[in-house]
């Protein structure tokens, strides 16, 4: 049977634990949330997958019943010696204790070698402090990366999808290069212990066969440089003949391209 509410509160009381804000941890308890993400993810036997934040293990016993093999994050020592009893003798479950990023632009040299070389999946509910830069970098610089089914607060959902607008930043531009994505399910805060301040959203991001562009670092480059003075136009930016090379309304702010758009800047611009 699914982890529920009781059995989730008993695990963390009989250590003296409560969920710590600092690690953005609110578990998720609605089973039905679970199992959108789960279908989602289309698991097959021997799939390679990622969790990040697993909490007290929820998720990662469907994960496990539907065979995949699980390399788990999990930052905080407490948690992490709940899922090493759980799960720990296990020969499809490998934990990684400590912070899954190597700082802002790369993933923790333990968690690479424990997943290797393999395709994977990313399938968490992710603490908010970490989303966007786990995402950014899966998608700039994993190739074997395959796909992500992810739950994150609404607000960073809509930056991962965003393909113009208030929303669209460098995040959607990394996204947009690399992945094809939609919302599955949107969460209220009643989904989760304890309840967050915010909705959440779980999407789905497949990593496209190809790249919209062959220079990435190029475009993501050109994409830094528009959105840090996002409120003046491509022309005060980059120019009147980069813009007009690029065949982009130069009157337009940088919240207003599309993500081909600003690859267009970063050819024409050189």
């Amino acid at each position: 049977m699914p982890q529920s509410l009781t059995e989730i509160k008993a695990l963390l009381e009989a250590r003296g634990m409560r969920p710590r804000k600092r690690f953005g941890q609110n578990f998720l308890i609605d089973h039905n949330k679970m199992r959108m993400i789960l279908d989602a993810a289309e698991l097959g036997a021997g799939d390679a997958v990622l969790e990040v934040g697993p909490g007290t293990g929820a998720l990662t016993e469907w994960l496990l019943e539907a065979g995949a093999e699980v390399t788990a994050a999990e930052i905080d020592r407490d948690l992490a010696e709940i899922l090493r009893e759980r799960f720990g003798e296990r020969e499809s479950f490998a934990l990684v204790e400590g912070d899954v990023m190597a700082g802002k632009h790369a993933i923790a040299p333990a968690v690479l070698e424990a997943i290797g070389d393999r395709p994977f999946k990313l399938i968490a509910n992710l603490p908010y402090q970490v989303a966007s830069p786990l995402l950014a970098t899966l998608a700039l610089d994993h190739a074997n990366w395959t796909r992500a089914v992810v739950m994150v607060q609404r607000e960073v959902g809509d930056r991962l999808l965003a393909e113009s607008g208030k929303d669209f930043g460098p995040l959607s531009v990394a996204i947009g290069l690399m992945c094809e994505g939609k919302v599955v399910t949107h969460l209220p805060p009643g989904c989760f212990w304890p309840q967050p301040q915010v909705d959440s959203s779980v999407v789905l991001l497949k990593r496209r066969g190809e790249p919209v562009c062959d220079d990435l670092k190029r475009v993501m480059e050109m994409a830094q440089t528009l959105f840090q003075k996002r409120r003046k136009t491509v022309r005060a930016i980059v120019g009147t003949e980069v813009a007009s090379a690029a065949g982009v309304d130069e009157t337009l702010r940088p919240e207003r391209l599309t993500v081909k758009q600003i690859v267009g800047l970063a050819d024409a611009a050189g």
